[in-house]
């Protein structure tokens, strides 16, 4: 007999097949007796596979086709050759000059990004009125896709119609129109400032995540003991702060060191290859002169040195536990 309230229709028989299915299964992984790392090891292996698939099989077939020449999708007709490519890739100049202004523009912008970020991460901090409308405003830069921040900032410094000729030569502070882009010596400074200009902003949004995580008792215990602020930002913001620091670090890094919308839309990697970084070589080589080989290994290059920027970083900043 049914109990009160309790349906006996074709829904009610059609859930208790389901609970029944549903049991049925449990008991059968039940049986399996799997470790709680070998369960681990299970539920994880789809996510792995994906990752093998879309992050490390593209990387393992850019380095087999580092040591292959005439590499050409889809008929993938090549011939070994062995480290051939790297040697041809050393001995080009154009390489060297790449690989020094990718260095010179990722170790002067990220250091410039991280101050300014903190130091706007620090005010933003802060309580005052319209604190949300500020933070939503520095985010303006960084949200310009980096292809339309490149062509503006070229038109702006442009040396016939650009506005920062026009402000500089009102100021005083240059007699005339300067094209910043057109000369070498100021290309990649040029280059550099936008940089700043944009990402600031990103950078100044992770430390304020990790500003807002540190507890204000701490403040308080400092303050309690007579810490100047001084005191307070070098014993207990900045320790506390390493981690988000790392992450910034990282963050900014490793897309600086292979930029490639930005030179590519402000200059084009001129002039000459004043602001070619390496990715741009790396693409030129392998989609304009099409040596697909000697691009591959370009490329294989690229990838060990962001790897070894971040074996560096993790090795040198990351702490276990802040004592």
């Amino acid at each position: 007999m049914a109990n009160r309230g309790e349906s006996t229709g074709p829904g009610t028989a059609r859930i208790s097949g389901y609970r029944s299915a549903l049991r049925a299964r449990l008991e059968r992984y039940r049986d399996l007796r799997l470790s709680e790392s070998e369960l681990a090891t299970l539920l994880l292996a789809p996510v792995l596979a994906f990752l093998f698939v879309v992050s490390f099989y593209p990387i393992l077939d850019t380095v087999w086709g580092s040591l292959h020449t005439g590499y050409i999708l889809p008929t993938r007709e090549s011939a070994f050759v062995g480290l051939e490519n790297y040697a041809r890739l050393f001995a080009d100049g154009s390489f060297w000059n790449a690989l020094q202004v990718s260095l010179l523009y990722t170790f002067i912008s990220v250091p410039v990004e991280l101050v300014l970020g903190l130091a706007i991460a620090l005010l933003l901090n802060r309580q005052f009125k319209g604190r949300y409308i500020a933070q939503a405003a520095i985010l303006f830069p960084w949200a310009l896709p980096t292809i339309i921040n490149a062509r503006i900032w070229a038109w702006l410094f442009h040396g016939q119609y650009g506005v920062i000729n026009d402000l500089l030569v009102r100021l005083g502070v240059i007699a005339e129109p300067f094209a910043f882009l057109a000369h070498s010596d100021t290309a990649l400074a040029a280059m550099i400032f936008v940089t700043v200009w944009k990402t600031t902003s990103f950078m100044a949004l992770i430390l304020l995540a990790g500003l807002s995580s540190i507890p204000d008792h701490l403040y308080e215990a400092a303050r309690m003991d007579g810490a100047s602020r001084w005191r307070q930002f070098r014993d207990v913001t900045l320790p506390l702060l390493k981690p988000t620091i790392l992450v910034a670090l990282i963050f900014r890094t490793l897309p600086a060191f292979q930029a490639f919308g930005l030179p590519f839309g402000l200059a084009g990697g001129g002039p000459g290859e004043a602001t070619t970084t390496l990715v741009l070589y790396a693409n030129d080589i392998t989609f304009t002169r099409l040596s697909f080989g000697q691009g591959s290994a370009a490329a294989t290059v690229i990838t060990f040195i962001a790897l070894g920027i971040s074996l560096l970083y993790v090795t040198t900043l990351y702490e276990p536990e802040v004592r």
